[in-house]
């Protein structure tokens, strides 16, 4: 159903890491995750300067967005469009070739070479490429729901265009609008696909244990939180920081919590793979909820809203759905190994104490801020302690991917 140069199949001289798409993508997102966030409390302790014509708060953004969670989607892209499609999955030297251009952009996003032309269309040529790699699958099964996610890769190369603009100095300021729309389309791709996947989850396992539970939200609450959350791309586009962009984020908030509390939390708890899909979730409504708070009454304890979404909305579910992907795709029990539970509570624990520092007094802010970049960057070693024999190795059950 694909191009033949876009699927070889895993076979003699194909190393097992490059047999699926989320193998290489998710230990590139592992990573990545702490070495980011290492230079960038080095840079903010003085200890390291990030010289070039992006500025170090940018170029932080940037590769958290676009290094860290576009492995993420890459890695979940590649994997779960053959799922969709029925198609064979990319794998082989195409795949590491798709890997090697999501590194090369993470050279190429250096900032100083940020403002090098060539460097800009390295680095933008990623999303295009995963697009190209499922596209045709995607059209050819007919549901526009999937196809859809054609549509959002496109907006993120335009998101990561307008950062490239600014640090060309052709649009300066244009990396603001950039985070803005990033964030909104990840947003909007968690949304859709938290939507499916954590009640499914729930479902099946609750009925495995003889539960026969219904977990779907209504049809109309449904629609409201998806159309609320896509709202807000242009409402903070166009007004951000607004009164306006408080109210639908208010608005979107309380959907996104109605919906979570249909989907069975509560009964999860002695399951770690998914409570965490859960927890990961319960960050959405409760990110947009500081929103509203900062933009409609100024709060202070709301000035963290963005890293309460960013790092414990997006972070929390790529560490679930990695963690549980990797050991279903690699013939495996779905059991989550003891260092990623661990993982589970240290990253909420990072993400509590950066949601916290604004709203400390002044000199403890850097301390907490190296405690939530520490405990960060711990999370993904504890993972990478687990999953990086799982990803590297043949599958347990003896199959091909």
């Amino acid at each position: 159903m694909t191009a033949p140069a876009l699927n070889a199949r895993s076979g003699p001289g194909i190393p097992p890491v490059l047999s699926v798409g989320l193998r290489p993508f998710f230990l590139l997102a592992a990573l990545s995750a702490p070495a980011f966030v290492a230079v960038w409390l080095l840079n903010l302790a003085g200890c390291l300067t990030l010289d070039g014509t992006a500025a170090p708060v940018s170029w932080h953004a940037h590769e958290m967005l676009f290094g860290f969670v576009g492995a993420a989607v890459g890695g979940f892209m590649l994997t779960a469009v053959p799922n969709w499609t029925g198609c064979r999955p990319v794998s082989g030297w195409p795949l590491g070739g798709l890997a090697a251009l999501w590194v090369a952009g993470r050279v190429a996003s250096l900032p100083s070479v940020s403002d090098a032309p060539l460097a800009a269309v390295i680095d933008l040529a990623f999303f295009p490429a995963v697009g190209a790699a499922v596209a045709l699958p995607l059209i050819r099964a007919g549901k526009a729901r999937n196809a859809a996610f054609l549509v959002l890769l496109l907006l993120l190369t335009l998101a990561n265009l307008l950062f490239r603009m600014d640090w060309l100095d052709l649009a300066p300021g244009a990396a603001a609008q950039g985070i803005v729309l990033s964030v909104g389309v990840v947003l909007m791709m968690t949304t859709v696909i938290g939507g499916r996947i954590v009640p499914a989850f729930t479902r099946n396992a609750l009925r495995t244990r003889a539960h026969d539970v219904d977990l779907g939200a209504p049809k109309p609450l449904e629609l409201a939180t998806l159309g609320l959350t896509l709202a807000m791309i242009p409402v903070d586009l166009a007004m951000p920081g607004s009164s306006a962009s408080g109210a639908v984020a208010a608005a979107a908030a309380l959907t996104h919590a109605g919906r979570l509390a249909f989907w069975g939390g509560a009964r999860t708890l002695r399951m770690p793979i998914l409570w965490i899909l859960h927890l990961g979730y319960l960050w959405i409504p409760l990110a947009l909820a500081l929103k509203a708070t900062a933009l409609l009454g100024g709060s202070v304890a709301g000035a963290a809203w963005m890293h309460a979404l960013t790092a414990g909305g997006f972070g929390t579910m790529i560490l679930a759905v990695m963690s549980r992907a990797a050991l279903g795709h690699t013939g495996r029990a779905l059991v989550t190994p003891p260092a990623t539970v661990a993982a589970y509570g240290v990253l909420t624990l990072s993400v509590l104490a950066r949601v916290a520092a604004p709203a400390l007094p002044g000199e403890l802010y850097p301390a907490a801020l190296a405690a939530a970049g520490g405990l960060w960057a711990l999370t993904f070693l504890l993972f990478l302690w687990d999953y990086v024999p799982i990803l590297v190795q043949p599958r347990a059950d003896g199959r091909t991917d």
